[in-house]
């Protein structure tokens, strides 16, 4: 709660920086609003089925697996409406640099989340933590989410789509860290996992 409510007040902040209109500043409101609310949402859902059980519970997993799942819903629409509302159109606009459109092959891609997915998992199974699926020394869905946005760079060469695309990836870290799934050392070397192995594939040729 206390990093939502930091975030809510830079945005706000930002939003009189650049000085936005009454309507634009209401959006913001109501959407850094919502995200609050589901937060404070998961947290009571936490808080009683802790209180109910402090075993292990399939329903009482799914029922803070949904909960924590609409915090990260309302966090990713949160982002996408402050990109629209703080860049504009004319501004997205002029972010667009699209110079390499060239479609990429599909097996390349394949043979590149493959290889990361390999990499987290013999990690996992090194650092003895955790099971395959879940937990370990190594944050598996950072490592994949930083990779994509690594990828998405690279071939979209647009400004624009690599803030959304590093956005998303870092929504994905911080709902593992969120949700107690991984701490943020564990995230933070799944996300340069990722990124170094998308990267190093970029830089020495190994995918065009």
């Amino acid at each position: 709660m206390r990093f939502h409510f930091l975030t809510v007040v830079l945005v706000l902040l930002a939003g009189i920086f650049f000085r936005l209109d009454s309507t634009h500043m209401a959006i913001l409101v109501i959407v850094a609003t919502g995200v609050l609310i589901t937060e404070m949402i998961n947290t009571a859902v936490e808080s009683v089925v802790d209180m109910i059980t402090q075993s292990y519970n399939p329903l009482a997993k799914l029922a803070k697996d949904i909960a924590a799942g609409a915090v990260l819903i309302a966090s990713i629409t949160a982002a996408i409406v402050g990109v629209i509302v703080f860049f504009g159109e004319h501004r997205i606009y002029r972010l667009h640099v699209g110079i390499d459109k060239s479609p990429k092959p599909i097996e390349l891609i394949i043979i590149l989340g493959v290889l990361v997915i390999v990499v987290v998992l013999i990690g996992k199974v090194l650092g003895g933590k955790g099971s395959i699926l879940s937990g370990g020394v190594v944050s598996g869905h950072s490592a994949v989410s930083f990779c994509l946005a690594t990828t998405i760079i690279y071939r979209a060469n647009d400004y624009f789509v690599g803030i959304v695309a590093l956005l998303l990836a870092f929504l994905v870290a911080q709902s593992r860290v969120e949700g107690k799934i991984h701490t943020i050392k564990e995230v933070i070397i799944g996300g340069l996992l990722g990124v170094t192995l998308s990267g190093g594939a970029f830089y020495f040729h190994l995918v065009q």
